[in-house]
């Protein structure tokens, strides 16, 4: 099986902001579609997945955005897998315009997680294989973010329409609670650039999550996301935005 896969994409107003640009939500979305469906093609489906009590989760993901697609356009995506390394399964994806010009490169570090007990799975453990190549193209793995104090807070309750088909709450949906937290205003003039996000802990429906969130004066949004109590919170993703 071919290594390098390719897909295209139209992109719809449902992928967009109310400026006709790609919102950073559905620049994770067009990644993941792309990946998951090549994957399915390498024998590891989430129904492939599913008769093993397993299922992909994205452990970290980094973004770098040379200009973001915008309405009508359509949009070639070009993925491959890394290596694996002994915990996860690291795999590139870049996109290009009509024209063949890039639009946007990404790494995400995916991994396994058992269905019931919802704890990570290692490849070795997992008879899961998938093959890897370095093309020397790819973004640098993204490293963990330590945690951040930040001024602002914003509280926001995970709904059932946030939630995928593993039963918590979407990669993808973590980034509309980060856009919605500056206005429209400043999104119009600030296009996104570059981001990381890691995924500490599932997101669950109904739980409620503390938004702890920072924007300095070069526009770099560092955002923290915490479940519980003060004393006794627990992260549950960390992201930094650079517009």
């Amino acid at each position: 099986m071919e290594l390098i896969y390719r897909q295209s994409f139209d992109v719809s107003d449902a992928h967009l902001d109310c400026f006709g640009r790609v919102k950073p939500s559905a620049v994770l979305y067009f990644a993941q579609e792309v990946s998951a469906n090549h994957a399915a093609l390498l024998g590891a489906s989430w129904e492939d997945l599913s008769e093993k009590e397993l299922f992909w989760a994205i452990l970290r993901h980094r973004v770098q955005i040379e200009r973001l697609p915008m309405a009508g356009e359509r949009i070639t995506l070009e993925t491959w897998p890394m290596p694996t390394t002994r915990v996860a399964y690291p795999r590139a994806v870049v996109a290009y315009d009509e024209k063949g010009n890039l639009l946007f490169r990404t790494v995400a570090i995916w991994v396994l997680m058992h269905k019931r007990t919802r704890a990570m799975v290692l490849p070795a453990k997992s008879d899961v294989v998938v093959p890897g190549i370095v093309r020397g193209t790819e973004l640098a793995l993204p490293s963990s973010l330590p945690p951040a104090t930040a001024s602002n807070q914003t509280l926001r309750t995970v709904s059932s329409a946030e939630l995928d088909r593993n039963g918590h709450m979407n990669n993808t949906r973590y980034l509309d609670w980060v856009y919605d937290l500056l206005p429209s205003t400043f999104h119009q003039h600030h296009p996104l650039r570059e981001m990381t996000v890691c995924y500490l802990s599932e997101a669950m429906q109904n739980q409620t999550i503390s938004l702890h969130w920072e924007l300095s004066e070069t526009h770099c949004l560092k955002v923290e996301a915490h479940r519980g109590q003060q004393g006794k919170a627990e992260r549950v993703f960390a992201t930094t935005l650079q517009f």
